[in-house]
């Protein structure tokens, strides 16, 4: 059973998101596949819009003269976060391109993917906003951190990493947060993450001398 049938809200609705990727349903049909109730659905999938995982996409006539059944869908923006194959490829190709690419050349491209992550041109606001908004992102992302101030800016606390099991083979997969992170708050960030044990986020930003 794979972890979204059994954690996302319980085994009825990972029923019902395995039904909905292999095609759009009714109420009425999903209910007939589980043997449950129409209103035991409803609920489920109410849920599940809400969440984002779902959503109406059309409607279908049913039998007979009666009113236009609504269709639920898997909403193209939820189907990444219901695979686990991202991360061992991403890991692969990242041990590949180690295996075959200069040291240099291997960080320049990591650089240029964090570059590409980012927004092309810092958002207004303050620095403080900003640093603010880096730390909200790299949360989203699978971060654990905490903003600090320090005499020279910020320090980006974490005490965990998105790309642990990337960085413990291939440590400076840090420098395309490293870029991420420069991205959004729009002055020099540098990487100096704690790996004595495990992975734990570290990013320095530097407030811009007057």
């Amino acid at each position: 059973m794979r972890w979204w049938e059994r954690q996302i809200g319980g085994s009825m609705r990972g029923r019902i998101i395995a039904l909905l990727r292999r095609g759009a349903s009714t109420v009425e049909e999903l209910a007939t596949a589980l043997d449950v109730t129409d209103n035991a659905v409803r609920s489920h999938l109410a849920l599940l819009e809400r969440e984002g995982v779902i959503s109406a996409t059309g409607t279908r006539q049913g039998p007979g003269a009666g009113k236009p059944a609504t269709t639920y869908e898997i909403a193209t923006e939820a189907e990444p976060a219901l695979s686990s194959a991202y991360a061992p490829v991403l890991h692969a190709l990242l041990q590949t391109l180690a295996e075959r690419t200069p040291p240099d050349q291997l960080d320049e491209l990591l650089r240029e993917v964090g570059k590409r992550l980012g927004p092309d041109k810092p958002k207004g606001g303050t620095l403080d906003g900003r640093v603010r908004a880096a730390a909200s992102l790299l949360s989203s992302l699978g971060a654990e951190l905490d903003v600090e101030r320090t005499p020279g800016g910020y320090l980006l606390r974490g005490f965990a990493c998105p790309l642990a099991t990337l960085v413990r083979d291939t440590p400076n997969a840090c420098h395309a947060i490293e870029e991420l992170v420069s991205a959004v708050v729009g002055v020099p960030v540098r990487e100096c993450c704690d790996r004595t044990s495990g992975a734990r986020c570290r990013f320095e930003i530097l407030r811009p001398s007057a």
